[in-house]
């Protein structure tokens, strides 16, 4: 039995878990490599322990010439392994041992590092550490980081396609301004997360709305609101996370998308959304979590006169994207978004119940405006879920990936 006993510092206690804990309970290894890009990773292996990850470290030599261990064990809180002992580390974390790791990250990853493990050479820590995850099943995600021109080496790709087909999973890079360079933080914690996630999401197809729309006025003004797009992306990713193929209809926003695998269709309109459903063929849960206008009017051709001392405007309400999606997709699971302003608890329930009833949709996700850090432009929120059998759910104000987290739960029970 190894006597490798890591020990977390105090530090690293009060940052775990402190954002999500959709990686709680899971342990990490971060092999890191000679690669330039090593300058990154503090921050990639702080953010995944404020996402609940316990980290561990294995650098090769090449990777303590660009950054000091000392540097990397404060940031994890565990100690860094820099050559394997008569503790027997690579066993202790990637074999059968009962404290084994749940993944083995190797980033950055130089295209050294791909060849050698896709050639089963086993001489650095690191490696060392690729080779037994392998014989354990333990899962193994490669971020690369080099020049274009070597990611772009038949023999790198061939290594690379070699390892894909074992199942190794890579992300990235970013291919800018003549580098492979390696993939953003937020894309690495997306990744991780669904590798490491339930696939309770398997072969179905969800749609995802979020963001604000706009009514358009004339050739240059438009009707909106502060939506950004946060709740319905954390939805989407989250849903993909989970296995399923997400197809994210997003309105305006500057927010980024960090999971590839999600097809983004982006719209304005009302109108544009109804497009992109009737270009489904399937839906298997429809989530509403767009901001979407609820009344519009004919677009006029050029630019309404400036100095009118008063203008009218004649709206009618928009059609409910809801109830399309509940007549094309009859068998559909359907979640719907009731957000309000200067409402009781009570109001807000009995809206959602309205909506229940009146679209014959499977619950709703209620949520105040007006409320501190919850709704339009927040990274949090505090919602309620009112379901069909009139059950009501309370959720405590969490991030929005967490209640995303939550939503997701209930369509699959």
């Amino acid at each position: 039995m190894s006597r490798f006993k890591p020990s977390k510092h105090s530090s690293i206690l009060k940052i775990t878990g402190s954002k999500s804990d959709l990686l709680a309970g899971k342990r990490i290894v971060i092999g890191m490599t000679g690669s330039v890009a090593v300058l990154e990773i503090v921050n990639l292996a702080r953010l995944l322990m404020r996402n609940g990850a316990e980290i561990f470290v294995v650098m090769s030599s090449a990777a303590m010439e660009l950054i000091q261990p000392d540097l990397v064990e404060w940031a994890v809180g565990n100690p860094v392994i820099t050559r394997l002992t008569g503790q027997i580390e690579h066993v202790h974390l990637c074999g059968q041992h009962p404290d084994k790791a749940d993944l083995l990250l190797i980033a950055p990853s130089t295209a050294n590092t791909i060849g050698k493990i896709a050639q089963g050479i086993d001489d650095t820590p690191v490696t060392t550490f690729a080779t037994t995850a392998f014989g354990t099943g333990i899962p193994i995600a490669i971020v690369p980081a080099m020049h274009a021109t070597m990611y772009e080496n038949p023999m790198v790709v061939k290594n690379i396609t070699e390892l894909k087909g074992a199942g190794v999973t890579f992300i990235g890079p970013r291919i800018e301004e003549g580098k492979a360079k390696i993939a953003k933080n937020a894309e690495i914690l997306e990744a991780v997360i669904g590798i490491l996630s339930k696939k309770d999401l398997s072969k179905k197809k969800v749609v995802v709305t979020a963001g604000p729309t706009r009514i358009w006025l004339d050739e240059v003004r438009f009707i909106s609101n502060p939506s950004t797009g946060k709740m319905g992306i954390e939805i989407a990713q989250e849903a993909a996370s989970r296995g399923a193929e997400v197809t994210l209809i997003l309105g305006p926003t500057t927010l980024s998308i960090n999971n590839p695998k999600i097809k983004v269709e982006p719209i304005e309109t009302p109108q544009d959304i109804i497009k992109v459903i009737n270009k489904q063929k399937k839906i298997d849960v429809f989530i509403s979590a767009a901001a979407i206008g609820d009344y519009q009017l004919e677009k006029q051709k050029g630019k309404i006169p400036s100095k009118k001392e008063t203008l009218e405007l004649k709206l009618k309400p928009t059609p409910k994207i809801i109830a399309h999606v509940k007549q094309k997709f009859p068998k559909a699971r359907i979640v719907g978004f009731k957000a309000e302003v200067k409402a009781t608890k009570e109001m807000l329930i009995g809206k959602a119940q309205k909506s229940l009833k009146e679209y014959q949709i499977d619950f709703v996700v209620a949520n105040f405006l007006d409320k501190p850090n919850q709704g339009f432009e927040s990274a949090t929120n505090k919602v309620i879920l009112v379901k069909k059998d009139s059950t009501v759910l309370d959720l405590p104000l969490s991030s929005k990936r967490a209640v995303a987290k939550k939503i997701i739960d209930e369509i699959v029970s």
